[in-house]
């Protein structure tokens, strides 16, 4: 059998393969109307890890590297439940990084529901009007983002994936303006602090406010000639405004990372993290004596957060 002739057949199993998964969402699309005619939610923690271990049976079976097939079918069924409906909440408005992190994480056809703060965030997914959310908690250049570690500690929510988005910055601005016409430049702190070299270069007014794609709408609806905001490409795009200058970041080493929470955790993958929650006693070498048992056991930290106990001063 020729190269040709070999390649044409992997062709026409990739065909059967494209359509048997169509087939697949197809019956779930048909499994999420019958949960949301009988009021069930649509993340079913157990069926998930019942079909994950048949399939990886199967792939010991056929001699297949499991973990490979593993991660195939976390993503056809993290689409399968974007087709039953899910709601994923985001804090920030459309056209947020929070959004476009929710969309690399489950697929642009999940549906994205937007709100005005993390706690609204945690609430949203305790109540069961979003199967999951998705926050920021880090970002490689300001730093934590302490209110969301709070949340963690406080709520009841368990973090069930995680993902690094690269943050490109533009100066957006209602149509006619130019970057000598703007006086006053709207965004998150962190955006703007972020973009601190290049913004400084036209001594702007920075003005901080809750959202970046929540500036560019102010901007917009407002009708702020004289004002511009740092925010995405797609926020531009969303709210049909201009784009003076675009990768306006000071470095662009510039990753946020992000939380997927759940009421439930998800299925073993086999390399999983762990965050846990301490606190130790006021006295020498007390921290040290926690953090020997992990090197001891031979178990890497990749950070370690300080929070207030908010029970007595000074104390975290």
């Amino acid at each position: 059998m020729s190269l040709e002739e070999m390649r044409i057949k992997i062709d026409t199993v990739d065909e059967k393969i494209v359509k048997l998964i169509a087939q697949r969402i197809k019956q779930s699309q048909a499994i999420g109307d019958e949960k949301q005619k009988s009021r069930k939610p649509i993340e079913d923690i157990n069926r998930e890890k019942k079909v994950l271990a048949h399939i990886e049976a199967l792939a010991r079976e056929e001699n297949l590297d499991e973990k490979e097939i593993l991660d195939i079918y976390r993503q056809i069924i993290r689409s399968s439940k974007v087709v039953q409906g899910m709601v994923v909440a985001f804090q920030g408005e459309i056209g947020a990084y929070s959004e476009e992190a929710v969309f690399q994480y489950f697929g642009r056809s999940v549906s994205a529901r937007h709100s005005e703060s993390f706690e609204s965030v945690f609430k949203l997914v305790e109540q069961g009007e979003a199967s999951f959310g998705v926050v920021p908690v880090e970002n490689s250049l300001e730093g934590s983002i302490s209110r969301v570690y709070d949340l963690l500690l406080n709520e009841n929510l368990q973090v069930c994936g995680e993902l690094d988005l690269r943050i490109i910055h533009c100066l957006i601005a209602n149509q006619g303006a130019t970057l000598n016409s703007i006086k006053k430049v709207y965004s998150h702190p962190q955006a703007l602090g972020q973009s601190q070299v290049f913004l400084g270069r036209f001594g702007y007014e920075l003005i901080s406010i809750y959202d970046t794609a929540g500036a560019v709408k102010m901007i917009k609806e407002q009708k702020m000639k004289d004002s511009a905001a740092v925010a995405s490409a797609r926020a531009a795009e969303i709210y049909k405004m201009k784009i003076l200058a675009r990768e306006i970041e000071d470095n662009p080493n510039n990753y946020t990372r992000f939380f997927v929470l759940a009421k439930n955790d998800s299925p073993p993958t086999g390399t999983d993290k762990t965050s846990i929650v301490f606190s130790v006693k006021h006295k020498p070498g007390a921290l040290f004596d926690a953090v020997k048992e992990f090197a001891d056991s031979k178990i890497n930290l990749t950070k370690i957060e300080s929070r207030p106990t908010r029970q007595k001063a000074w104390e975290y």
